[in-house]
């Protein structure tokens, strides 16, 4: 059951990520990924690896996005 809402966790957050990649939408990953990393504990918690794998891929895009926009130094 904790996977099912870690993967909805990390869909949820893949939702606002995929705006974010438009130009001046950057921003947007300052909360993308603390929804991810929420998913990410959920997701640790349980049995199956597919929810914590896909809020982890979330996670990466967002930090790797926010230092080609020079939001993370």
């Amino acid at each position: 059951m904790l996977n099912i809402i870690s993967i909805f966790i990390g869909l949820f957050a893949l939702l606002f990520a995929i705006p974010a990649f438009l130009p001046f939408l950057g921003w947007a990953y300052w909360l993308v990924i603390p929804i991810a990393l929420v998913g990410l504990a959920v997701g640790a918690m349980a049995d199956g690896k597919a929810g914590r794998n896909l809020n982890i891929v979330v996670i990466v895009i967002g930090v790797v996005r926010l230092m080609m926009g020079g939001g993370i130094i």
